[in-house]
């Protein structure tokens, strides 16, 4: 069945690593809050926040000493404001230079923490001219409460059950698997905060963010999943924005079937692409014809559904982390060595680089516990997008995606499939399919990788078409390209933020 693929921005992946941590103060030149609402979220409009060290906020890392946090309170539910609250974890790295307000950030996913994105644009402009601020959307990381569905243990238990049985039987049981996690979300998070974790929320709490930190207009820059929130805040607030740079779209009015069919035609492009580069360097585990890559890759990791290879972790490296973890390298050409490393180990027997590759994509740490990036996925997503419940679209997109991505298929397709956990979700979804559209917005800047293997490039160009603003587009193979070092685009968006320059007409990088 199709695997569940976060498009998170893979730069974020080295942000999350190796970073020390000491304490940081508070600061008393901030600008106080503008208050943009009146009535019964003036309250929420007219927060402080206290800004302190972030060493309460770690969640799956480190975050380096520089960076000040501080949590900012929202209402759960919008309509009852009164009512429970959540608290929203913010970061803050300051600008060094003439601030003109606040950039804030989202890496995507959904489910993805934004805490290190504070520290994206060092060494540049941006971090100049202004504050950048990472947060955890409501829900997710250190903001609370957190959704929860799973314990570690059942965690790991998922990961090593295959659910490839396309048969009424096997297919049966995947349901009930997917109702029992369902349950666990219930029980462990409560009606209450699923019925209330998607965009639709997420945009209401990134104006009181935008408020309580002084500006008057939002500035920010989405990766990904973060696209849709940048895209529907626009819709939403459309003269309350500034900036708005999206890299990387994901399409509000997309169909879920062929978004995902799409999702798995673009990690084949990518899978070949990376055949082609592995090609040339000898020893390559998949050969030397990139035309023979997708069966010597099936060779190497079909036979571990039945037999998982060892590694030096007690759990071994079974069928689905092997393919966790290559799709994980696969969201950028940086991780190709590691990859090629990997198939070669496992080649041999071994599979501890794949399955630590399939612990960075699951959330995973050294010590066996796992971030809410999966439970907060499924959450949002399932509140965000229409649902799949009939089983001859389901059957149909199953086969679509085996021919879309051989070297993801297992060869046990039926024509039949299991519905999407979303088809039994407990609460009704919050947002409908529909083209993006924003009366009155200034001009914004659209990011789009001609090869991104999750986020397709016409998904960008669409985007940027539906905004009516500028697309960047960049000639290369990965997931999202903003503050990655490429100074063509870089260039061009720190102009763009700064300066409201919008970048040349078919710039392409």
């Amino acid at each position: 069945m199709p695997i569940a693929v976060r498009p998170v921005a893979p730069a974020i992946v080295a942000l999350l690593c190796g970073l020390l941590l000491v304490g940081c103060t508070s600061s008393e030149t901030d600008s106080g809050p503008v208050n943009t609402e009146a009535g019964e979220l003036s309250k929420f409009y007219d927060q402080t926040p206290t800004w302190s060290s972030c060493d309460e906020f770690e969640t799956d890392a480190p975050l380096p000493s520089r960076l000040e946090c501080a949590r900012i309170t929202v209402p759960i539910d919008y309509d009852a404001p009164d009512g429970a609250t959540a608290e929203i974890a913010i970061s803050r790295e300051r600008a060094t230079g003439d601030k003109i307000g606040s950039l804030l950030l989202n890496p995507g996913g959904p489910g993805g923490s934004g805490l290190s994105m504070a520290t994206r644009a060092g060494g540049t402009p941006i971090a100049d001219r202004f504050d950048v601020i990472g947060f955890d959307p409501r829900g997710v990381g250190a903001s609370t409460p957190a959704v929860r569905c799973t314990t570690a243990e059942q965690a790991d238990a998922e990961r090593a059950d295959l659910d490839t049985d396309m048969s009424p039987i096997g297919i049966d049981q995947t349901e009930r698997e997917d109702r029992d996690y369902i349950a666990g979300c219930v029980g462990d998070s409560g009606d209450d905060l699923l019925a209330h974790i998607g965009t639709r929320e997420v945009v209401r709490d990134l104006d009181i963010m935008r408020a309580v930190l002084g500006d008057e207009q939002l500035n920010f820059l989405g990766y990904s999943y973060g696209t849709r929130i940048g895209a529907a805040y626009a819709e939403q607030f459309p003269q309350r924005v500034r900036a708005l740079v999206l890299d990387g779209a994901v399409l509000p009015d997309a169909d879920p079937s062929d978004d995902t069919v799409a999702q798995a035609a673009g990690f084949q492009g990518a899978f070949d692409d990376y055949a082609r580069d592995c090609a040339a360097v000898p020893a390559c585990p998949l050969g030397q014809d990139p035309t023979q890559a997708v069966a010597a890759y099936r060779a190497l990791v079909s036979p571990l559904a039945d037999h998982p290879a060892a590694t030096t972790d007690p759990r071994g490296l079974g069928y689905n982390d092997a393919i966790t973890g290559t799709v994980q390298a696969l969201y950028s050409p940086d991780q190709w060595r590691t990859l090629t490393a990997a198939l070669r180990e496992l080649a041999r027997g071994h599979g501890d680089t794949l399955l630590q590759l399939a612990d960075i994509s699951e959330g995973r740490d050294d010590e066996g516990e796992y971030s809410n990036l999966n439970d907060a996925f499924n959450a949002i997503r399932c509140v965000d997008d229409p649902r799949v419940t009939d089983r001859a679209v389901a059957g149909d997109m199953d086969t679509r995606y085996r021919a879309a991505a051989p070297f993801l298929d297992d060869g046990r397709g039926t024509g039949s499939a299991p519905l999407d956990l979303c088809a039994q979700w407990p609460v009704p979804a919050t947002s409908t399919p529909h083209r993006s559209e924003a009366s009155g917005l200034p001009p914004v800047v659209v990011v789009s990788t001609t090869n991104d293997p999750a986020t397709p490039y016409p998904d960008g160009v669409a985007l940027a078409d539906q905004l009516g603003g500028s697309l960047i587009t960049y000639r290369g193979t990965q997931h999202t390209v903003t503050l990655s070092g490429v100074a063509c685009v870089d260039d061009a968006v720190a102009d763009y933020l700064v300066s409201l320059t919008p970048p040349p007409d078919g710039l392409t990088c």
